[in-house]
């Protein structure tokens, strides 16, 4: 088995861990993450894929690079695998349904499994379940926590980057005012 090096390294979301080995990358890691890899045969140290994804990263957060262009392989089912290389095929800037992925991959019932391998995605970002929301548009659970899922939408440009906080019972942006007068 090949060794898998691991190297922490700077993000706006905090120290992301990043871990590869000869066969691709294995993880990202965020500060917090609710389903950490296990790491038995993680070494800490250099290796070249290691360079290039967080270069590629670095790119990512600086707003220059849409698209990732890395070995990967990440350990999982073969359903979770499925699940998780359809994400590679939601747009940037764009985002999904859990519904709509369960029919990408062919299970349009499996939305709850689709959803439960999503968060057990080893590398996300690079394949961005962060995109993947409710079928209400609400953000939905993510590994990283719904703020990083925000950041992630916002920085993309698949949600507003400032939320307009409103009170719930004032009359609706752009309502005339005879009507707010009487509500």
């Amino acid at each position: 088995m090949n060794t898998i090096h691991f190297r922490r390294i700077p993000s706006p979301l905090g120290l992301l861990t990043i871990a590869a080995s000869d066969a691709g990358l294995h993880a990202i890691e965020f500060p917090s993450n609710r389903h950490p890899q296990r790491r038995s045969d993680w070494r800490e140290g250099d290796h070249p894929l290691l360079d290039r994804a967080q270069a590629q990263l670095d790119e990512y957060f600086a707003g220059t690079r849409r698209s990732f262009d890395l070995p990967l392989a990440p350990q999982g089912t073969a359903f979770q695998r499925e699940v998780w290389f359809a994400l590679a095929t939601i747009p940037y800037g764009s985002t999904a349904s859990y519904a709509q992925q369960a029919a990408k991959v062919g299970r349009p019932t499996a939305t709850r499994a689709v959803g439960a391998a999503n968060g057990r995605n080893p590398l996300p970002i690079v394949l961005p379940c962060h995109r993947v929301i409710g079928a209400d548009g609400s953000l939905t659970g993510f590994g990283g926590g719904l703020p990083a899922k925000r950041f992630l939408l916002q920085l993309e440009g698949a949600i507003p980057t400032e939320e307009v906080a409103r009170d719930l019972f004032a009359p609706p942006p752009g309502t005339p005012s005879e009507f707010a007068a009487k509500v």
